[in-house]
């Protein structure tokens, strides 16, 4: 994207990227790796200053997957998705007459903008730039009280901050001019505060084109199933990203009725936040902790399960119909979706990462989908200090050194397919730490494509020696293709 957009519309903290710091050195990565995310940051950061964002985020995000959870290509990659979500939104009608966009809305782009900077803010607490970057997405979504929690959080860090200060001025000068509404009189309690879908007090309520208000959990799971008005039949041509909360309606029923609002967001944040040992389940294949990969969400019942979750922590439980039962199988795998696209259509695209393995013990339907109540499952370990603990590790050290190398050799041969080799650097930034055998156990053994038998007996399993001589078999199994999953 390169049209040049008005200096005065942008954060100063917007303004520019931080470099790579080739001296820094490759840290955990093998060096080859580290040249090659180096390459991409600069490349990346070089689009940016020329204003071709979307390149730039392209870059960044393929950085990303060699190198996840760095401060420098998530601050670069917040700071570019804001700025696109920016100019839009500052773009004039003329100028989208004459020539139109294409891509994702500004709302879809400043909540990608906002997750890495979340991402940030974790990474780097005593950093006033990821607070800015924080507040500056929150401020293009509306959410001007989160802003101010986050620029009041960066003030704690750095109290004499200017850019903060004027980033704080700015957020109470646009919400005291957005949300402000008084009334003279208290309105009675009506159907005209009532969602005609779930005939209860309208909870973040949305205006439809046509004129009509519903719960906006309850219009988009109707629309899960259809484009159209649940009342007048009009074609609705709105997505749960681009269609906003009516803050004024809002205000009114919030102001007015708190107790039952306050409810309403209990009843809520339920079915959201579903608690520690509770997972809603995506029933497909088995997935196991360190493996990657994306998904393409289009049934109904999922989209809603989706957009709760993204609501939420981020995290379901992946399983598989157990083939000799024909019901769900005992063992799963917790996954986080680390990217998730809402697609124009209502479906999504996300990106999900295995987390840690569960058991059932009991599951139920809610609205459509499977909930699950589980128990977490771990190998059984043995203690430190101990012979078995130092044979366990020594397996450990020797089973990385084989994987290390099988990749290195895998990496030359796919150096002329972009695509494979991306894919292999991937891989090789999602090895954890060798203190921790189990995890990288599992980690070996997502490297060779394993049949769905076969990854649920290594859920099944609790001895992690007896994974990683599989995960070695396996490997030797790969020798001569040099598949990876």
């Amino acid at each position: 994207m390169a049209t040049q957009t008005p200096s005065d519309s942008f954060d100063p903290s917007l303004c520019d990227v931080d470099d790579y710091v080739l001296e820094n050195g490759p840290g955990d990565l093998a060096w080859d790796t580290f040249h090659y995310v180096y390459e991409l940051v600069q490349s990346g950061n070089l689009a940016f200053r020329e204003n071709r964002m979307e390149e730039a985020i392209n870059f960044y995000s393929r950085a990303n997957s060699a190198k996840s959870g760095d401060p420098i290509i998530l601050s670069n990659r917040s700071a570019a998705f804001i700025r696109i979500s920016q100019y839009i939104v500052h773009r004039s009608s003329s100028s989208s007459e004459h020539r139109p966009l294409s891509g994702l809305d500004p709302t879809t782009l400043a909540e990608l903008g906002l997750k890495d900077a979340a991402k940030l803010v974790e990474l780097q607490s005593n950093s006033v730039k990821s607070y800015l970057l924080k507040a500056n997405a929150l401020l293009l979504l509306d959410k001007y009280d989160m802003a101010r929690d986050a620029i009041l959080s960066g003030l704690q860090v750095d109290p004499y901050s200017n850019s903060l200060r004027e980033c704080l001025q700015k957020v109470e000068r646009v919400s005291s001019s957005s949300t402000g509404v008084s009334t003279h009189r208290q309105p009675e309690r009506n159907d005209d505060f009532e969602c005609t879908l779930c005939l209860k007090l309208l909870y973040e309520p949305v205006t439809t084109p046509c004129g009509h208000s519903f719960c906006r959990s309850c219009l988009f799971q109707t629309m899960d199933r259809g484009n159209r008005c649940p009342l007048c039949r009009t074609v609705l041509l709105i997505s749960p990203r681009t269609c906003s909360i009516s803050v004024t309606l809002k205000n009114i029923i919030q102001k007015n009725f708190p107790e039952e609002y306050a409810e309403r967001k209990q009843e809520h944040d339920s079915l959201v936040n579903v608690g520690a040992d509770t997972l809603p389940l995506f029933v497909m294949d088995v997935v196991l902790p360190c493996q990657k990969f994306p998904l393409n969400i289009f049934e109904p019942r999922y989209r809603l399960m989706v957009r709760r979750i993204m609501e939420g922590n981020h995290r379901m439980g992946m399983v598989i119909l157990d083939p000799s039962t024909g019901s769900l199988a005992e063992f799963g795998c917790e996954v986080e979706i680390t990217e998730c696209e809402p697609l124009p259509d209502g479906r999504f695209y996300i990106e999900i990462e295995g987390r840690r393995r569960f058991r059932i013990l009991r599951s139920w339907d809610q609205d459509g989908y499977r909930v699950a109540e589980v128990e977490w499952i771990q190998d059984i370990m043995p203690p430190e200090g101990t012979p078995e603990r130092d044979n366990l590790q020594e397996l450990t050290n020797t089973a990385a050194a084989c994987a290390r190398t099988w990749i290195g050799r895998a990496k030359q041969v796919a150096r002329q397919d972009q695509r494979r080799f991306d894919k292999l650097v991937t891989v090789e930034g999602m090895i954890p730490s060798l203190r921790d055998p189990e995890r990288f156990s599992f980690w070996l053994t997502t490297i060779s494509n394993r049949r769905p038998s076969e990854r649920l007996d290594l859920l099944r399993i609790r001895d992690t020696k007896e994974r990683i001589k599989r995960g070695l078999i396996f490997l030797r199994a790969e020798e001569q293709g040099c598949t990876i999953q």
